[in-house]
């Protein structure tokens, strides 16, 4: 039963909920009611004053959802954090200028330079409790980026459809706490994986008929490369949202062909504009719009590059410069082709392999890659080269039991390839994988 006296979200929630006894969150430890969620014996917050900025390792069970619901309500600023990231804690705290975490049911007080920051007393100030969340680092050490939850709450309070939702994005992840609150709000439900891996999502799926797998193009690729794809058809599974990184077209088709009644979407976003309105031109096609209320885009004459103007986007980053225009344009850095009102992107202005003054995009030599069938994995970089400066490599990362020289794969990529597309050397090794399944 809920306590008495609740207020804030929890109360707000339990109001929403047309059968608080319906499994909100199904997992390996059971099935959890939002009735339990309200009922779970709590981790004490009495500690935790308006303004703290908050750590909160934890996971999709009762006591962290209790818990970031509480710190909600209690004005604080929300660092959510993971234990794959352990490594990484005094990083995070450092840079959030966290001085209260919560780990393991305890609430630890720390000394914390940076609480003077501008934005987290504009938060203050406002009272509003605030979300930090991580880049994933991939070109530099992460950026904490801070959102106001007021605003970012507010999207939540129109109701909306939830389907069973498989929760793959993390908790750590705009996409996971995306999922958590829609799900929260709108009496939905929530299976949390027993395992990440293709395999143990695949049953998943299967035994709690999820509706919804919201995942990245690698997973994907994880799941074809395992087979795993003609289980998933003609089952529960009516959509399948990815995104985080660059899909590519070999991995696309194969996924239209081996689910044909599944509706296949594109998303796109990043934690620094908030959560995107997409839609795909089709469930086949990378081509998608976006947009929605409150959001204006642009692409850039000079470098196609797709430039974005959001009204929820975030206060700024904690621990780097502004990446904001002065007029509030944002550069996704995204290289994008027009069609119409719809966009496709082609690649990143940080990956561009400049041959010679030729510049080069990876993306068409990873789907050339990916087109051979010993291929699990790609991934084209460019080389230090003396002559012109830089040349293209390919890393690749073949199947379970796959063999391929590389004459054979240097004569495919001559088949599908013009010259100044080829890569000058291909490197036979793992592609690695980060814990929320993008390639490093």
């Amino acid at each position: 039963m809920a306590r008495d006296g609740d207020s804030g979200l929890i109360a707000e929630i339990r109001s929403r909920q047309a059968d608080p006894e319906r499994p909100i969150l199904r997992s390996t430890a059971g099935d959890l009611t939002f009735a339990d969620i309200a009922a779970a014996d709590r981790i004490d917050l009495s500690a935790i004053a308006p303004g703290d900025v908050v750590a909160l390792v934890g996971d999709f069970d009762p006591r962290s959802i209790a818990a970031l619901l509480g710190l909600i309500d209690r004005k604080a600023i929300l660092v959510p954090l993971t234990s794959e990231t352990k490594a990484d804690h005094a990083y995070f705290h450092e840079a959030a200028a966290v001085n209260a975490v919560i780990e393991g049911g305890e609430v630890t007080r720390k000394s914390q330079s940076g609480l003077d920051n501008p934005m987290l007393a504009r938060l203050r100030d406002a009272g509003h409790a605030g979300l930090v969340l991580f880049s994933s680092g991939t070109t530099g050490r992460p950026k904490a980026i801070l959102h106001d939850l007021e605003l970012f709450l507010a999207r939540f309070r129109t109701p909306r459809e939830a389907l069973v939702t498989l929760s793959f994005l993390l908790f750590d992840h705009i996409g996971g706490i995306n999922t958590l609150l829609h799900t929260l709000f709108n009496n939905g439900q929530v299976v949390v994986p027993s395992r990440r891996t293709a395999e143990a999502v695949a049953a998943d799926i299967l035994a709690h008929g999820v509706e919804l797998l919201p995942t990245t193009p690698t997973f994907l690729r994880m799941l074809l490369i395992g087979g795993l794809v003609p289980r998933l058809a003609g089952g529960s599974l009516r959509v399948i949202t990815y995104g985080t990184e660059r899909m590519d077209e070999p991995t696309l088709g194969r996924l239209c062909a081996g689910l044909p009644d599944i509706d296949l979407r594109q998303t796109y976003g990043m934690s620094e504009l908030g959560i995107l309105r997409v839609k795909s031109e089709a469930r086949d096609s990378l081509f998608m719009k976006v947009g929605g209320e409150g959001v204006e885009t642009r692409i850039r004459d000079a470098d196609n590059v797709l430039e974005i103007r959001a009204a929820g986007r975030m206060l700024g980053y904690l621990n780097a410069p502004s990446p904001f225009a002065a007029d509030g344009w944002y550069d996704t850095r995204d290289v994008v082709e027009a069609r119409g009102e719809f966009i496709r992107v082609v690649g990143r202005t940080s990956e561009v392999i400049n041959v010679g003054g030729r510049k080069i995009l990876p993306g068409e030599i990873e789907r050339a890659a990916l087109l051979h069938p010993a291929v699990a994995l790609a991934k084209a970089m460019a080389g230090a080269n003396p002559i012109t400066g830089e040349h293209i490599e390919v890393r690749v990362q073949l199947r379970e039991g796959a063999s391929v020289t590389r004459q054979e794969l240097s004569a495919h990529f001559r088949g599908l390839l013009p010259e100044g597309l080829r890569p000058h050397r291909v490197v036979f090794e793992t592609v690695e994988v980060g814990h929320r399944f993008k390639r490093l």
